[in-house]
């Protein structure tokens, strides 16, 4: 005899949608949220420069021999690199870098800021609480320094008996440190600033990919490397000009404490060879306390115009009478230069002179007119905005910001369309020669001379030990 099974009852349908429903989100967590060991395959990038604490290594140009002007790329051209032996594989060693260090004294501790920390965040990791914060910070206008803090900068911490600081204080740099120390009164804040030994120092170097790379391998700071470009600014268009095998060298002051480098100063002579000329600097102070740079023989390096007004842009278009329009798409005369930059790049006054317009100009968008003197005027377009103090009416010394790439008016994308006007008429900026400034007042030429004659001797010199020392073996 067969006995038939009976069917175990269906589940409700309800029952059914929330088990999918569980199902769906046990899948989604761990989507979203992955294990440890997923975790710690994360890599970081490591953002680094010369002259900060999260900045970009300027690594590669494209700078080839031969290739057109309107295609060359910057001569300070970047790349990003990912720096694997910086990478934190966990987020947990930031905390553990954070945590305060004791000294033999156990009131007094370090704690080195880690990424995301706040002055609130540090002080409780010694033990104190917002009153104690509060007391510090708003002890003083200065005391609010030690509110800015960055990754990596140590805090010290002394502590009273009872658990009250007695005294914060931390080194921002080589050469300053800040303190608080508690009184009667309540805090004091004290900063103290070392002043760096000067001395002088000699860099060489050969340009094969870009002047940046080449001024970094010779030892030069970002800040040296762009005092270099703007003394030789007059003469050669860093654009357009530099090409493979160009050569610099250079006489600079270093600051220097406990004989570590911890800064630059002046460059005081230099020479730069570009494309097989090459150009001189001295720098000079006449017996009135105005300070310029001069050719060796005392011909002045400063112009009446710049060559560039936008420091190391690529050449986008040139001045051309027959251009076809990218927008308006018609043969249309291109009365200037076109400078291709990143959003927000400074641009300068090209020359001293006296704003004619600061301000809406049609297709231009916004646009600066500086007029020259009776003869030479200077038209900037397409700016994202004006400086501080740029207004029509207003004057303006070489080399002052104006305004900041950008793509307004009739513009594809983010540059600066400059014109250069002589006696009313549009020009080529670019081959249009400058007229010079007054070289060095005969009465102070002795002078001069005594000053620049050592200073090329001993550049002439350092050359020579410099290519003595490659030849051997």
């Amino acid at each position: 005899m067969t006995h038939s099974v009976p069917k175990a009852p269906p589940y409700p349908r309800s029952h059914l949608l929330a088990a999918s429903g569980v199902a769906a989100l046990l899948s989604l967590a761990l989507l979203v949220f992955p294990s440890r060991e997923v975790e710690a395959k994360k890599t970081y990038l490591n953002l680094e420069l010369d002259n900060g604490s999260e900045q970009v290594v300027q690594e590669k140009d494209d700078l080839r021999p031969g290739q057109p002007d309107g295609d060359r790329q910057s001569p300070f051209a970047t790349r990003l690199t990912d720096n694997k032996n910086s990478a934190r594989a966990d987020a947990n060693k930031n905390n553990e870098d954070s945590q305060p260090t004791q000294a033999t004294d156990p009131l007094q501790k370090s704690v080195t800021v880690a990424n995301g920390d706040t002055l609130s965040t540090v002080f409780s990791r010694v033990g104190l609480d917002a009153n104690a914060l509060h007391e510090a910070l708003n002890s003083s206008k200065e005391a609010k320094r030690f509110g800015r803090l960055h990754v990596g900068q140590v805090l010290d911490f002394k502590l009273t008996d009872d658990g009250k600081l007695e005294r914060l204080s931390s080194r921002l740099s080589d050469l300053e440190s800040i303190s608080l120390n508690r009184s009667d009164k309540g805090f004091a804040f004290k900063r103290e600033l070392v002043k760096p030994d000067v001395r002088t120092a000699y860099a060489h170097g050969v340009i094969n990919s870009s002047l940046f790379l080449s001024a970094k391998r010779a030892g030069l700071s970002h800040s040296l490397t762009m005092d270099l470009a703007n003394i030789f600014g007059y003469d050669i268009d860093f654009a357009l000009d530099i090409r493979e095998g160009d050569e610099f060298e250079l006489i600079y002051e270093e600051q220097v404490v406990n004989d570590k480098r911890v800064g630059s100063g002046n460059i005081l002579s230099a020479r730069f060879t570009n494309r097989g000329k090459t150009y001189s600097a001295v720098r000079y102070t006449n017996k009135q306390g105005v300070t310029s740079y001069y050719n060796a023989d005392g011909t002045s390096m400063r112009k009446a115009f710049i060559r560039t007004p936008v420091d190391f842009a690529r050449i986008s278009s040139k001045f051309s009478m027959g251009r076809r329009h990218p927008i308006l798409n018609k043969i249309r005369a291109h009365k200037g230069v076109d400078y291709a930059a990143p959003r927000g790049t400074p641009i300068k006054a090209a020359g001293d002179g006296r704003i004619q317009l600061a301000g809406r100009k049609g297709g231009y968008g916004n646009t600066v007119i500086i007029q020259h003197g009776n003869s030479y005027r200077t038209l900037y377009a397409h700016m994202q905005g004006f400086a501080k103090g740029i207004r029509t009416g207003g004057s303006v010394k070489q080399g002052q910001i104006i305004g900041y790439i950008g793509t307004t008016g009739l513009s594809t994308g983010p540059h600066l369309h400059y014109e250069f006007q002589v006696n009313g008429r549009h020009v080529d900026p670019l081959s249009q020669k400058l007229p010079m400034a007054d070289p060095i007042a005969r009465s102070e030429k002795q002078r001069f001379l005594q000053l620049s004659k050592p200073l090329m001797a001993r550049m002439d010199q350092e050359k020579a030990t410099l290519l003595a020392s490659a030849k051997q073996p």
